[in-house]
Parts: C-alpha cells; sequence; structure tokens
C-alpha cells in the first residue's frame, strides 16, 4: 500500500487542492448572505470531501477491473437515463434530474464515465488493429448515438455533445485509418457549418419548428450565439451580461467581492454555470489565466501517464476522459465569450455541484489507476467475457 501511495501523482493532487480552494473562495464570493444560498461554499467543501474519496477509492482499485464489466455498467447506466425521461425532474429547461428528499442525481453526467469504461473496453479487445468502418466504428457510434438521442429527448444538449466529444477522442487514439478520420472530419465539419448557415439564413422557419416540438429552449440557446440582433432580451440577457462582466474585470480585476456584476446579480448561476464569470469580473485577465493554466498542467499530467502506460487499456481511458474535460472547460468559457451556445455545462472542479464534482474526481481516480497497475504486464479479458473478439479487416 505504501508503495502505491508514493506512485500518486503529487502534481495532480496539488492542482486539485487549487481548484477546490479557488472553487470554495469564488462560491462565497457570489453566495455569502444572499438568502437560499448562503452557505454553499459548505456543501461545496462537503463534495469534495466525498469528491477525494472516490478519488482515492478508484486510485486503489485496478481500472481493469472496472473496465471488464463496463458492459453491465452501460446497460444499468442507458436503464437510468430512461428512467429519468420518465421521473425526471427539470431545472434550467432540462429534465435531468433525480430528487432524492434535498439531494439530486443527474444521471446525464454520470454517464459521462460509464461511456468512457465501455467504449474503451470495446477497443481493448481490438489488439491493436486498424478500426474497420462497418464492424468497429458503426457499432462504436450507435453505442453513443443511443445515451445521445436519450439525452437530447432531454433538452440537455451540453452533456449529449460530450458524449459525441467522447467517442472522437477514443477513435483518434483507437488506431482509425486515415481515410475515414478525413471523413468523418470532414462530414461533421460540413454537417456543423451547413447547421449554422441553415439557422442564420432560416431563423424564423427553424424557431417555429423547434417551438412546435417543445424544444424553444434550444431557441433561446441558440439565437444569442448566432442570431444576437433577433435573440429576446429574456435570451440574451445571460451572455450580454457575462461578456460585460468579463470586458470590466480587465488585467488585474475589479478585487475580491468587489465585482459589480456578480454581486449584484446580473449575471445568473454565478455559482454554477457562470462562475468563470466571477473569476473573470474579480481576477480579471490574470486570475483567468492562472485557472487555464492549472487545467493545462493537469491534462498535460494525464497524458504523461497516458504515454507511461505499457497496458493499453489505460491510455483509452484517459484519453477519453481528457475530450471530457476539454470540452467541458472549452464549453464553458466559450459560452461566455461568444465563441460557443450556452449549454449549462459547469467549469470542471470549480462551479457549484454535487454530481459533476464527484464524477470529475471519479475520473481523475481512474487516471491515477493507470498510474498505479498500468505499468503490470498488460492480460487480455477472460474468454467468457461479454465483448466480442477482434473483427476481420474489410
Amino acid at each position: 500500500m505504501l508503495q502505491k501511495i508514493k506512485k500518486i501523482d503529487g502534481v495532480i493532487v496539488v492542482i486539485l487542492v487549487l481548484l477546490m480552494v479557488i472553487s470554495i473562495f469564488a462560491i462565497y464570493s457570489v453566495t455569502n448572505g444572499r438568502d437560499k444560498l448562503d452557505g454553499f461554499q459548505i456543501k461545496m467543501i462537503k463534495f469534495y470531501v466525498l469528491g477525494f474519496i472516490a478519488f482515492l477509492g478508484l486510485t486503489f482499485v485496478d481500472y481493469r477491473l472496472l473496465v471488464k464489466y463496463a458492459l453491465y455498467a452501460y446497460i444499468s447506466g442507458v436503464g437510468l437515463l430512461v428512467l429519468v425521461s420518465f421521473i425526471g425532474k427539470e431545472e434550467n429547461g432540462a429534465q435531468g434530474w433525480i430528487k432524492f428528499g434535498s439531494v439530486g442525481l443527474q444521471p446525464a453526467e454520470l454517464f459521462k464515465l460509464v461511456l468512457i469504461l465501455f467504449l474503451a473496453a470495446v477497443l481493448f479487445r481490438k489488439n491493436k488493429n486498424k478500426l474497420s468502418f462497418l464492424h468497429d466504428i458503426l457499432p462504436l457510434g450507435l453505442i453513443t448515438l443511443l445515451p445521445f438521442l436519450i439525452v437530447i429527448s432531454q433538452n440537455d444538449l451540453g452533456n449529449a455533445l460530450s458524449y459525441i466529444v467522447i467517442l472522437i477522442g477514443l477513435l483518434w487514439i483507437g488506431n482509425i485509418k486515415f481515410m475515414h478520420a478525413l471523413i468523418g472530419l470532414l462530414i461533421i465539419g460540413g454537417s456543423a457549418a451547413a447547421g449554422i448557415m441553415s439557422y442564420i439564413h432560416f431563423h424564423d422557419e427553424i424557431k417555429n419548428f423547434l417551438t412546435d416540438i417543445n424544444r424553444s429552449h434550444w431557441v433561446e440557446r441558440f439565437d444569442p450565439w448566432l442570431v444576437p440582433d433577433k435573440a429576446t432580451a429574456k435570451a440574451s440577457y445571460h451572455t450580454k451580461n457575462a461578456m460585460l462582466a468579463i470586458a470590466s474585470g480587465g488585467m488585474s480585476g475589479e478585487g475580491y467581492m468587489e465585482g459589480t456584476s456578480v454581486q449584484t446579480d446580473r449575471v445568473p448561476y454565478t455559482y454554477s454555470d457562470s462562475i468563470f464569470v466571477q473569476i473573470a469580473e474579480e481576477f480579471g485577465f490574470v486570475g483567468s489565466a492562472a485557472v487555464l493554466l492549472l487545467y493545462f498542467i493537469l491534462i498535460h499530467r494525464m497524458i504523461l501517464i497516458a504515454l507511461e502506460s505499457r497496458d493499453r487499456g489505460g491510455p483509452f481511458l484517459i484519453v477519453g476522459i481528457v475530450a471530457m474535460l476539454l470540452y467541458q472547460i472549452f464549453e464553458n468559457i466559450g459560452a461566455f465569450i461568444g465563441l460557443m451556445p450556452l449549454t449549462g455545462i459547469t467549469l470542471p472542479f470549480i462551479s457549484y455541484g454535487g454530481t459533476s464534482l464527484l464524477i470529475n474526481m471519479a475520473s481523475i481516480g481512474l487516471v491515477m489507476s493507470v498510474r498505479l497497475h498500468g505499468q503490470e504486464i498488460e492480460e487480455e479479458f477472460p474468454k467468457n467475457t461479454s465483448y466480442p473478439a477482434p473483427a476481420k479487416q474489410m
């Protein structure tokens, strides 16, 4: 046990502690003395205690054991997502929460880690062979498409898109053929460009269609991003005030607990989705850059662990987790500077939220498990495993 403790990456632990401190002080700044929000920093400390327990627990569990039984986790996760469609509670336009009294669980957040485990398990069985379209890429796409459609139907666009990003990241490391990768990128890029242009040029028709199918929530997300001149005051209120707050922060910020916009509640959800706005306004470019530097070092250390792993399953897990975190960081910050639509994705390790923090901490625990166990000689799954043998190439 002592030898395993010594192998834990101290840099990653230090970064997690620093992000925890930033999170607690940022949440305190925007919730102190504010009715129902007062004391959220104490709740976040409790979430972090549970998060570090999850981190340490998964650190000492051999990740290969989790990968081995990932199929059952996937089936259970999909069942939980379906259950949300029937009994889930709606928050901020998305039906994605299961409530247990005052405690809430967001299965779409949990499923990101489940999807990473299952896709990694399937790719592990490829035994370094090139991925064929019919036998590999198509099934992996369908595995991802099912939860994507379920979560999209719940109006949770942010988490649904994260599944696609995770798939792309794992296909990239999964030995995909160059031509397949090129065609895929062209299709995705072309579809995204066509969708954006269509939304701009046929805005009224698309808006009416989305309203008719009970997706007006999406219009409020896309209008401020793509057609700000046509966005309603209600739809653009969040992003406009966020941009003004970030701009007012300047180089060094207005000072801790001195941010005009975040302290007067002109920016909604500054304790959760919009917490980057608080950091940018009160600590300016310097504070924002410091947070991004911590993320960069964290991602860099994770990639180094993947490169050092002798077991083929470890890098799959880490790349999936890296893709998940990079998407969350880019989407969250990009939404407040006009690069991305506002989807409600939290800023990893800093935004208030129990489910998202526990999943992120558990993910880093898996990365650390790869560091502890990935140097051992790799072992194939038992013959009675549920996963198919490597497919023949086309």
